[in-house]
């Protein structure tokens, strides 16, 4: 990480294991979840959900164990339980396609509305889900929106090509590949400058796009950190380290 990088972004570890960071001026925490906390906000972020894309991969004859969705929203509540957000917002793809919401299991279903409970909760529209979206206007909780913006901060589903000062995307699924002791791991990670900032796919059923690929590292000037999500602990990984 280089000086003009490191100085945007102020790194240092937080009590919960992740990383506190500024983005755009805004103190953040990078959480072992793969969820972002705006702390002056109180605002839970989280990317690219995929619910359903279990069921989704059933539906064409591909089995995958059923339990996506509810894994994710396990994880979901969880933070809701830590942190006691006031407001929750999803960075687009929360639902892997246009029929998922129909295909919830009633309790996968009533406990979003009852996660939402007390808080604002905010559906921002990405490419997998804007008709599953466009589709549950009266029936799901909270609002639905294209972008929103929060203090210094413009949330978005995909990544616009040219620089965004303050921009926070999902959509690319970000991961990391480390080599060490002759062994290899990938890893969801966080990718930012501390300008602008791509989260990883919160789902339990996402893949991952390495952070080497033009689509993630043409969003940045400078070589960005690469932060890593590991059990207990958010790891900040040289970009030169990268496989």
């Amino acid at each position: 990480m280089n000086a003009a990088v490191r100085l945007a972004l102020s790194p240092a570890r937080h009590p919960c294991g992740g990383l506190r960071v500024q983005i755009e001026g805004e103190p953040c925490v990078l959480r072992c979840s793969g969820a972002l906390w705006v702390i002056n906000h109180r605002a839970l972020v989280a990317a690219d959900l995929h619910l359903e894309k279990g069921s989704a991969f059933a539906a064409r004859g591909q089995l995958l164990p059923p339990y996506d969705s509810r894994a994710t929203l396990d994880r979901l509540e969880a933070e809701i339980e830590a942190l006691q957000p006031a407001s929750v917002i999803l960075l687009g793809d929360s639902f892997h396609d246009s029929k998922s919401i129909g295909r919830m299991a009633p309790d996968d279903r009533a406990r979003l509305d009852r996660l939402a409970q007390g808080r604002d909760w905010v559906w921002l529209e990405g490419n997998h889900d804007i008709r599953a979206l466009a589709g549950a206007l009266d029936d799901l909780p909270g609002d639905i929106v294209e972008t929103m913006q929060l203090g210094s901060l413009n949330l978005i589903h995909e990544p616009q090509g040219q620089p965004q000062a303050g921009e926070v995307a999902g959509h690319l699924h970000p991961a990391a590949r480390v080599a060490a002791y002759g062994r290899s791991v990938r890893r969801p990670c966080f990718v930012t400058d501390g300008r602008r900032a791509v989260l990883p796919a919160f789902g339990a059923f996402t893949g991952g796009l390495d952070v080497k690929d033009p689509a993630i590292a043409g969003l940045f000037e400078d070589a960005p950190l690469a932060a890593a999500l590991g059990r207990d602990k958010v790891h900040a990984l040289a970009w030169d380290s990268l496989r």
